[in-house]
């Protein structure tokens, strides 16, 4: 895919551009700086105008009233000092500039007064701007034209920023690479969503082979009762309902005190923050603790094959489960099930998985924000006998890799093409390629 790119025409004479990253121009394009191409400008007072953002993913926005803000502070009553932020002009959140949260706008709004807002000060389709601007190539610049002033976020130096070099073709070629970037941009786009919808498809796939397989079996024919619990429905005759906590134990642990270096310091023993329910199978530790933790600290020694799940959160950890390839303890955050003999650790896992949205809100009614043991032991699972449970793993495992073998195939086409896009987009601003309809500065065109 790339290769095509080399296949495409370049411009008859190029130029030096001084500047290392963007090396040789067309040599009618213009050398100019962004403080040559900006000018600022400082709006308020119109709180009449609808809210906007600006981020990275996906330049300006419009957004809810009710949003956060940038520094995930509720928007103020009183909005009089917001600026305005006008179709056609380009604005930056300045403490997220490093990270690409800048564009020019398609909206008349306003936003946050820690953004930047300015109007070109030379002819420029914004729409060359915007997507030139905010290729990977500048991206970097707005990183070392900006001061860390804490974790996450850095504050933009305008005078730096007005430092960083621009190349501007003539008018007619702007908005000849701005058209032809839009069109094939959007083609890519359109093949980026059919995978990822193609993606989903397979995700839910491989979730609905999991539920089948440790609701209803492996045998089509087996005769079914109702298991009297709504959300699993009919299960094979032969099968056993029961609490979790009749087939397993179910306990957590805690974390030993920051302040006490005896507890941390050279610890051996593999200790699990409540983000690993998201490793889906757990094979190294979060951090690691001393005997003196384990013995003074309420913690115990996890065995391989104990099933760990999230019990504290709103986000998606609470619910989540993994399964233990190591030796660990956990925190207070995640409780941890060891299974008696009856119940297989794998299919314990693989129930669990399919039962996520279900064991969220479990036992105390939907807004729940936190589990506890007891909760988990009193979730309902419908139990197979132990050579069938084998039998399931062994089919979900199987039939699993082949659909996860086609979501990585999708998601290696999928980088790909994101890949081709942001070096179409980045050879096409900087000139590294003439686009169809961008004619030479003086005389014939080169095919």
């Amino acid at each position: 895919m790339l290769d095509s790119l080399k296949a495409m025409p370049r411009y008859e004479a190029y130029k030096d551009s001084g500047v290392e990253w963007l090396g040789e121009v067309p040599e009618h394009w213009e050398l100019s700086k962004l403080g040559t191409c900006l000018k600022p400008v400082s709006e308020k007072n119109r709180p009449d105008l609808p809210l906007l953002s600006i981020t990275r993913e996906q330049g300006v926005i419009q957004r809810n009233v009710d949003d956060q803000d940038e520094n995930h502070n509720f928007i103020p009553d009183d909005l009089s000092n917001y600026k305005v932020l006008k179709q056609g002009q380009f604005g930056m959140n300045k403490m997220k500039a490093w990270q690409g949260s800048y564009g020019v706008s398609d909206y008349t709004g306003i936003v946050s007064p820690a953004y930047f807002i300015f109007e070109f000060s030379k002819e420029m389709e914004p729409r060359f701007f915007h997507l030139a601007i905010r290729s990977h190539l500048y991206i970097s610049f707005f990183g070392s034209a900006s001061d860390g002033v804490r974790i996450g976020q850095w504050d933009l130096s305008k005078p730096r920023m007005k430092e960083i070099p621009f190349v501007i073709p003539r008018r007619d070629e702007q908005t000849a690479i701005a058209n032809y970037l839009d069109r094939i941009t959007a083609q890519i786009d359109q093949a980026v969503a059919i995978k990822e919808q193609q993606i989903a498809l397979l995700k839910e796939r491989k979730q609905i082979l999991i539920q089948h397989a440790v609701t209803r079996g492996l045998n089509p024919n087996a005769p079914l009762r109702d298991s009297s619990v709504e959300w699993i429905g009919e299960i094979p005759a032969h099968w056993v309902v029961s609490k979790l906590g009749h087939f397993s134990v179910v306990t957590n642990g805690s974390t030993p005190s920051r302040d006490t270096p005896k507890y941390w310091n050279n610890g051996t023993i593999p200790w699990l923050a409540s983000g690993k329910v998201n490793d889906f199978e757990v094979n190294s530790p979060s951090e690691f603790v001393t005997e003196a933790a384990l013995r003074e600290c309420s913690l115990r020694l996890y065995p391989v094959g104990t099933v760990i799940i999230g019990i504290v959160g709103q986000g998606k950890t609470r619910g989540t489960s993994a399964i233990l390839n190591i030796e660990a303890a956990i925190n207070q955050n995640v409780a941890g099930i060891v299974p008696k003999k009856e119940l297989a650790s794998k299919f314990l896992h693989r129930y669990l998985v399919q039962a996520y949205e279900q064991i969220r809100n479990y036992g105390k009614g939907s807004n729940q924000e936190a589990l506890n043991c007891e909760v988990v032991s009193s979730i309902k699972i419908a139990l197979p006998p132990p050579e069938e449970q084998t039998a399931i793993v062994t089919h979900i495992e199987t039939q699993s890799a082949k659909i996860d073998r086609a979501i990585d195939l999708q998601q290696q086409q999928i980088d790909r093409l994101k890949e081709y896009k942001a070096t179409l987009i980045n050879s096409a601003v900087t000139g590294k390629i003439r686009v169809p309809g961008a004619a030479e500065g003086k005389g014939r065109a080169v095919a």
